[in-house]
């Protein structure tokens, strides 16, 4: 059976005891479900292998932020932890890209290629994400500062990405403003 009844009262389970669904821990780690699926659809979009295996590491440790907010402050663990390592890895991935794709000196627009625009859909969902778990760690309610880096670089890493998707397919980006 693929569903329990035990949501249908509004409250859902944390590692560590039951919460309504609209309280903070599951808006953060509701939301990173909802940038990982946007992950998926950029990475079935994706034209380059390079994006698309950028994008598998990045949903699995997404995987792993959501496991840390799903425990309560009293259950916290080490096993599903986001690391220095994590931020790391996105860091070096969009030095990497960013020294490849060369960026425009004014704002653009989304869209150029459906690859890039997924992306940029999904760099927006995680900034929403970022902001939740923000609240959440100045309300005491996360101590992992690697968890708000590794958001915050995302965005970034996601940004460059979709600047890539659309060199890739011989794109120039449309500027945000008109000449």
């Amino acid at each position: 059976m693929f569903y329990t009844r035990k949501g249908d009262q509004g409250y859902t389970d944390l590692l560590g005891g039951r919460v309504p669904k609209y309280a903070p821990r599951p808006e953060a780690y509701g939301t990173l479900d909802e940038a990982t699926s946007c992950l998926g659809l950029a990475r079935a979009l994706a034209t380059s292998q390079r994006t698309k295996d950028i994008l598998i590491a990045v949903q699995r440790d997404l995987y792993v932020m959501m496991a840390e907010l799903a425990f309560t402050p009293e259950m916290q663990q080490k096993r599903y932890h986001i690391t220095e390592e994590h931020v790391a890895r996105i860091e070096q991935e969009t030095d990497q890209l960013a020294a490849e794709v060369p960026l425009p000196p004014h704002f653009i627009l989304p869209g150029d290629t459906v690859a890039g625009a997924a992306l940029d859909v999904a760099r927006t969902v995680v900034r929403r994400a970022e902001r939740l778990v923000v609240k959440l760690a100045h309300e005491g309610e996360i101590e992992n500062e690697q968890v708000l880096a590794y958001l915050n670089r995302l965005s970034s890493l996601l940004f460059i990405l979709a600047r890539f998707e659309d060199q890739q397919a011989g794109v120039t980006p449309t500027p945000a403003k008109q000449a």
